[in-house]
């Protein structure tokens, strides 16, 4: 599939994540003629991002940002549905952002990859699994590659485009592409790594960042601070721990300990508790800091 046949864009998982792929898309997709499938088969998870949608496009009028034309045009061709099946059946590329388990992942990819035609595009939003381990489970595997945006998908301009051994350099210029099309800046990243690049960077900080408040050096709020005001960082380490979710740093860090056996790559005793509480963050309403109060 190249890219100026695509049409019908799928996104799978109607989390936050999902939601606003899918919103990216059909925003800067307008020029392309872009219709997009935003499918779950949790109903409740279509009702939340139904809503969401209307009151996104809805502030986005109110503050001039687009006239209600394009609004109207952009919620008509964003189509919500519980059908997984139909949806993978009219997809042009489809780009998998479930939950981060390997197991729900690897079925998935392996009923949707036998419904949609040979040359779609399949993609995962994953920054930890690889497409490498959905690969021998996938129909057509030259066409599969890691697809991951950053958190919120909407702000966030970077898109790291990972191939596998087995991906095509078609579908890496596909996938590149659709990502410019869709008014985001792609990165190839030619061979798969855990993390990536932009992730393992971030690692690196997030460790130094946990090391001086276990050690009392400094309050995470400080260390913040001191990321964000000296190295200029849009948001500092536990904000975005606390955005992105303080329970998926922790099993990312499981995970990729599993694999490497490297202490550095375990998670942190102060993650550990916090995940152990059930303190993720903004979701749960406490993480490194607390929004109980709907500050922050």
């Amino acid at each position: 599939m190249k890219a100026e046949n695509l049409k019908t864009i799928v996104v799978i998982g109607a989390g936050a994540m999902g939601r606003q792929i899918a919103m990216n898309t059909a925003l800067n997709g307008r020029g392309q003629g872009y219709r997009v499938i935003l499918c779950d088969t949790y109903n409740a998870a279509l009702e939340t991002s139904e809503k969401w949608v209307i009151g996104y496009l809805d502030s986005r009028v109110e503050k001039g940002r687009l006239t209600r034309a394009e609004a109207n045009l952009t919620s008509s061709n964003l189509i919500l549905s519980e059908d997984v099946q139909w949806a993978a059946a009219q997809a042009d590329f489809i780009i998998e952002a479930v939950v981060e388990d390997l197991e729900v992942k690897r079925r998935l990819f392996e009923t949707i990859s036998k419904l949609c035609r040979p040359d779609t595009i399949l993609s995962t939003n994953s920054s930890n699994i690889v497409s490498s381990k959905l690969a021998d489970v996938t129909t057509n595997p030259d066409r599969l590659l890691n697809v991951h945006y950053f958190n919120p998908a909407l702000v966030m301009n970077l898109v790291e485009l990972v191939k596998g051994p087995h991906t095509s350099d078609e579908a890496v210029e596909t996938a590149r592409q659709f990502a410019i099309n869709t008014g985001k800046t792609p990165i190839v990243i030619n061979k798969e790594i855990a993390g990536f690049i932009a992730n393992r960077i971030n690692a690196a900080v997030v460790h130094e960042a946990l090391s001086l408040l276990e050690q009392g050096i400094a309050s995470a709020a400080d260390i913040d601070i001191a990321c964000e005001k000296g190295l200029n960082y849009p948001m500092g380490p536990f904000r975005l721990m606390d955005l992105t979710g303080i329970d998926v740093n922790y099993l990312v860090r499981v995970d990729r300990y599993a694999e490497s056996g490297d202490p550095f790559d375990a998670p942190n005793p102060l993650v550990i508790e916090k995940y152990r509480k059930g303190e993720f963050g903004k979701k749960t309403g406490k993480g490194w800091y607390d929004y109980s109060d709907g500050r922050k």
